[in-house]
């Protein structure tokens, strides 16, 4: 008996020309069987998926992709993997591309230095079809970069405009207004917007719709903004807006990890009650937003809807610029409900 040893060289992959011997066929037989709409006899590609299975034998599609026009690879260009709301929406787009028959390559734009352009960089040497980007945004220059390595472009959220790229916007300065209208309907009259520091349009315009909004009904409203979109910077930021004179009674919160962090800042205050004390508002309903410690009146973002622009442009090869319009839906808890389920803040 023979035993292989770690010092052994490692043995060659299988290749189209080793199934082309075992066959008893062509290289290009081979070729044509592996090509989806290639025209083969059926016997032939019989005996050519018969020998692949005997060896072991796959495509290797990256090798073809670089001599050919598409790899079929979809970067996703994303920060902030760990939260909720992001988690969420690169296992939605992962699932789609691949029912769609491509293959996404997620970077990480997390870390020092300007991580869109390291990203962006990475998948043109990549050679991918296209990138998705949920994070940041490129310059003008390396967007033009981009296309003339044949990159397309996915904004999803963004403010940017470019030629050539498929922009997916949500109507958040409308949600930001409709959360205010909410607020005032329930009865609120000391109002703030709890936000974090993160440059993202998105953020900026929800925040910008609500205290616009108040303005006009001559509301008078708080803003706070510190530190990353997470729990930790709710938390500090209910500590700071529940700790004044004239603390609010009603809170809309960018993200519902904010708002999760707030409520328990609430609850850490000790007597107050949501909603009868304090309704909050949050954005994305993410998953904890229904737990029974929180039950968040919140905004869902249409991720189901994303994918769908992004599978449905990226199968269309020639498909120009487009601007895609989508919806964020309310959902209803008991954070800011009228009368409804009270959450006990001990």
């Amino acid at each position: 008996m023979t035993t292989r040893h770690d010092t052994d060289p490692p043995r060659p992959a299988v290749s189209a020309r080793h199934v082309a011997e075992e066959a008893g066929v062509s290289r290009s037989a081979v070729s044509r069987t592996f090509t989806p709409g290639a025209s083969v006899a059926p016997a032939t590609r019989a005996r050519v998926l018969a020998a692949a299975e005997r060896l072991g034998y796959h495509v290797n599609h990256l090798a073809r992709g670089l001599t050919g026009t598409s790899t079929g690879i979809v970067a996703l260009i994303v920060s902030e993997l760990e939260t909720p709301f992001r988690a969420g929406v690169v296992a939605a787009l992962t699932e789609g591309l691949q029912a769609a028959g491509k293959v996404a390559m997620v970077i990480n734009t997390d870390g020092p230095g300007d991580g869109v352009e390291r990203a962006l960089r990475q998948a043109i040497s990549y050679r991918t079809d296209a990138a998705i980007l949920l994070s940041g945004r490129p310059d003008p220059a390396l967007a033009t970069l981009c296309a003339r390595n044949g990159l397309r472009l996915v904004l999803i959220n963004r403010d940017d405009d470019f030629p050539d790229a498929l922009h997916i916007r949500l109507n958040d300065t409308d949600c930001g207004e409709r959360a205010f209208a909410m607020l005032r309907d329930a009865g609120c009259r000391r109002v703030a917007v709890a936000t974090s520091r993160s440059a993202t349009a998105s953020l900026r315009l929800r925040a910008e719709g609500f205290r616009d909004a108040a303005r006009r009904a001559g509301v008078a409203s708080d803003a706070v903004a510190l530190g990353a979109t997470s729990y930790a910077a709710g938390r500090e930021i209910g500590d700071r807006l529940l700790g004044g004179q004239a603390p609010p009674d009603g809170i809309f919160c960018t993200t519902d990890l904010i708002a999760c962090g707030v409520i328990d800042a609430a609850r850490d205050r000790g007597g107050l009650r949501i909603p009868q004390d304090l309704r909050v508002i949050g954005f994305d309903d993410i998953p904890q937003a229904g737990w029974d410690a929180y039950r968040l009146t919140t905004f869902g973002q249409p991720i189901e809807g994303i994918v769908d622009a992004c599978v449905a442009w990226l199968d269309q090869e020639t498909a120009g610029p487009r601007t895609v319009e989508l919806e964020a839906r309310r959902v209803v808890r008991a954070s800011c409900a009228g009368g409804g389920s009270v959450i006990p803040c001990r």
